[in-house]
């Protein structure tokens, strides 16, 4: 029999569980990874005409960037996974799409916990914890590959001759870097919480509760 059991601390892990997710899915295919120098907007003679400066985007397969004085456009740069900027990108894109899809799949089963808690005498939440920390590590070794390629042709026409390997220039970095060391971060919160969540939902109160014949249980 199959008993949906629902308490505040599996919730919260279910719920941040799901946003890590969708956080780090966002992050990787944003095109604000790393911001450009200002560039002048369109005119003549050098007077801006509308619009001002701008600062094109690169991300890690897609940019936005003003063509022919036009409105910002925005659309992958790559069309293979060969035309990627860099070496280092191309695996820092491996890690982090592994990383992704990991934590993709964890955010499903976290929905499905509500009705089963176990697998072959296994915790499902001690499983998706695990598989959050394993995520956690590969997100990590694509955000460390990421600044390696900063210096490839591609990140010089944005950021200026100087740029090099772990030195942007006169880039900064957008919020997309930063959205997937939050995610990354939170990973492995989840995969400490995870821990919570096995205790929440094998408690004695939730035994008790199975004992007196009840199919849905809630408690806070």
């Amino acid at each position: 029999m199959c008993h949906v059991i629902v308490t505040c601390r599996s919730m919260l892990w279910t719920l941040f569980s799901i946003m890590v997710a969708f956080a780090e899915l966002i992050a990787f295919m944003s095109p604000d990874w790393l911001l450009g120098y200002p560039r002048p907007g369109p005119g003549v003679g050098g007077v801006l005409s509308g619009g001002g400066e701008y600062r094109p985007s690169l991300g890690l397969y897609s940019r936005c960037l003003r063509i022919g004085g036009r409105a910002v456009t925005c659309g992958p740069y790559a069309q293979t996974f060969g035309e990627v900027a860099s070496g280092f990108w191309q695996g820092a894109m491996l890690f982090l799409a592994a990383g992704t899809l990991v934590l993709g799949c964890v955010a499903c089963m976290s929905i499905f916990t509500l009705c089963f808690q176990s697998c072959l005498r296994k915790s499902i939440f001690n499983i998706c914890g695990l598989l959050q920390a394993i995520a956690g590590l590969l997100l990590m070794v694509g955000l460390m590959l990421y600044p390696a390629g900063w210096g490839s042709e591609k990140v010089v026409d944005y950021c200026g001759n100087e740029a090099s390997p772990f030195r942007p220039d006169q880039c900064s970095l957008g919020w997309a870097f930063y959205a997937a060391i939050g995610g990354t971060l939170a990973s492995f919160v989840c995969a400490v919480f995870s821990a919570q969540a096995e205790v929440a939902t094998s408690s004695d109160r939730v035994q008790e509760e199975i004992e007196e014949g009840k199919s849905l249980i809630c408690l806070l």
